[in-house]
């Protein structure tokens, strides 16, 4: 190690120097100047001219032909079909069985 290194481990170190912010003047508000508009000229408005009446000449009257009126022809007489009779009582529905008819093949053997 070198001399300058050791006096420079040796030698206790300096405390940093203080920073010291600047202080920032404070800025004058600007003012701006008030807007004003030029007084609009108050010259009247022209009137329009009146424009003369237009009338349409009258139609010209046309009689309308009347159309013949058209007869239609008599239509033959339906011949009078009979309907069929409605039945007034109602055919009865044949019972059906409450019990399951045993098959020998697939019930069980009798226990002796």
């Amino acid at each position: 190690m070198s001399l300058a290194a050791r006096q420079l481990l040796q030698t206790s170190a300096a405390p940093p120097p203080a920073l010291t912010v600047p202080t920032i003047p404070s800025l004058p508000t600007p003012t701006l100047p008030q807007a004003t508009l030029p007084p609009l000229p108050s010259t009247p408005l022209p009137t329009l001219p009146t424009l003369p009446k237009t009338t349409l000449p009258p139609l010209p009257s046309t009689q309308i032909p009347s159309l013949p009126n058209p007869t239609l022809p008599t239509l033959p007489p339906l011949p009078a079909t009979p309907l069929p009779t409605i039945p007034t009582t109602i055919p009865s529905i044949p019972t059906i069985p409450t019990t399951i008819p045993t098959i020998p093949f697939f019930s069980p053997p009798p226990s002796n």
